[in-house]
């Protein structure tokens, strides 16, 4: 069976992007090179690779397990790329993460001090709902995983790097504000919580069901955003992540309520399917998460070294 790298990166992206014409655009060729390409492979293969359904195009079995190995073959080759390009004494290569929504408020700032550190690295990030990782994880399709309630069905390797707590809020002048607080004093009040399947909304799931308590949720949102903006005009209270706030809430019309049991701590973890070879630049990025991961809310100045924290 004769195919070459290139026709295996064009059907990659065919199976990433659905249509022929985004293929051809992430690939940087005309959509007749691309065409051609995936008839030579599936010619060589001697199967149907992908089929068109409606206005897109899906993986056939032999789609599913070609694409699987292409994967792996491509993982393979840059992993040797690098480790040739470090015998060298260069540093570069490409890192691949997916994280969940929520970690876009500190991650970036973990990912500009190890580009200065390691200029010559190209960054692609994935930032997606959790279920969105999960599917990417499931996969393989990145180097690494950021997400802070890992899937418990899956073989993963999982390092915890940073403090997760989830507080919960409620618009700056709020009858409840500035008191001590138990659940029960919440049962009149109306609840804002992410969509279902996020980790915060399992976790705040989770310890709602454990204390007996049903909030009346009036939104469920897939944006931190829009749970904050919805929190400060009056709709209700909400439980988020302190790393989604301001260090001071209030410039955003929020406070942080004072609710026995919050904050629920949970942790945020670095995730890849255990017996993966991580490449030697993702390795490397690794290793600086867990060397320079700092709390970006409150001191600014206090790292997290690896204590143990109960899940939420």
């Amino acid at each position: 069976m004769n195919t070459t790298f290139r026709q295996l990166r064009l059907f990659l992206a065919l199976a990433d992007h659905g249509s022929v014409t985004a293929a051809a655009a992430a690939c940087h060729v005309t959509q007749p090179t691309v065409s051609m390409q995936l008839r030579e492979l599936a010619d060589a293969v001697g199967l149907p690779l992908h089929e068109q359904i409606g206005k897109r195009l899906h993986l056939t079995a032999a789609g599913e397990v070609l694409a699987a190995t292409a994967r792996a073959m491509l993982d393979e080759w840059l992993a040797f790329e690098q480790a040739i390009d470090a015998m060298k004494g260069l540093e570069r290569g490409r890192l691949r993460v997916s994280l969940a929504s929520t970690a876009k408020y500190f991650v970036p700032r973990l990912l500009g001090s190890f580009c200065a550190a390691h200029p010559n690295i190209e960054i692609a990030l994935e930032v997606l709902n959790r279920d969105g990782v999960v599917a990417r994880l499931r996969e393989n399709r990145d180097d690494l995983y950021i997400m802070s309630m890992p899937p418990e069905n899956l073989d993963l390797e999982r390092h915890a790097f940073l403090p997760n707590p989830l507080v919960l809020i409620a618009n700056e002048g709020h009858r409840l504000a500035g008191r001590p607080l138990e659940l029960a004093d919440l049962a009149a009040e109306r609840f804002i919580l992410r969509e279902r399947g996020s980790g915060t909304r399992l976790a705040c799931d989770a310890h709602f069901a454990y204390h007996g308590f049903v909030p009346e949720v009036r939104l469920a949102l897939g944006s931190n955003e829009a749970i904050k903006q919805a929190v400060a005009g009056g709709l209700g209270l909400a439980v988020i992540s302190r790393h989604a706030l301001a260090a001071r809430p209030a410039g955003d019309q929020l406070t942080i309520l004072d609710v026995q049991g919050f904050p629920l701590q949970s942790r945020w973890f670095t995730l890849y399917p255990r017996g993966k070879r991580l490449s030697p630049v993702a390795a490397v990025f690794l290793e600086h998460l867990e060397q320079t991961a700092c709390e970006p809310v409150g001191r600014r100045d206090s790292c997290w070294h690896g204590q143990t924290l109960a899940e939420g």
